[in-house]
């Protein structure tokens, strides 16, 4: 009686379970480094938006002898406003109205953080 050779190419099924344990797992990992990164970056950005903001207030305050200003009358792309146009990052809101002194914010930064500078 003949017996065939049994083939040895491929890979057994706990072989494949196993690599696919191992690639979840890293990918469990890797998701909530990625969205913490992303966190600390739209704050960033939002943080220097708000930094603009304030810079533009402070000069707009010495100029004009204000104590209050919109934030609409400092944002645009007109040779008269102060901070040129820039896009929200995360779906936030900011400040509407600027006092001198006071600490900016901005709110709904993702729906849920909110940043605050104070010049």
């Amino acid at each position: 009686m003949k017996t065939s050779p049994r083939s040895t190419k491929g890979f057994t099924l706990v072989e494949i379970m196993i690599v696919v344990v191992i690639i979840g797992l890293l990918a469990a990992m890797a998701v909530p480094a990625f969205q913490k990164v992303r966190a600390s970056a739209q704050d960033k950005t939002v943080t220097s938006n708000l930094r603009q903001l304030a810079q533009g207030a402070e000069q707009y305050f010495t100029e004009a002898g204000a104590s209050s200003v919109a934030s609409s009358t400092l944002v645009g792309t007109n040779s008269s406003q102060y901070v040129k146009t820039f896009q929200t990052v995360a779906g936030e809101a900011y400040t509407g109205t600027i006092l001198q002194g006071n600490a900016i914010t901005a709110s709904g930064i993702a729906a849920s953080r909110t940043v605050t500078y104070a010049p």
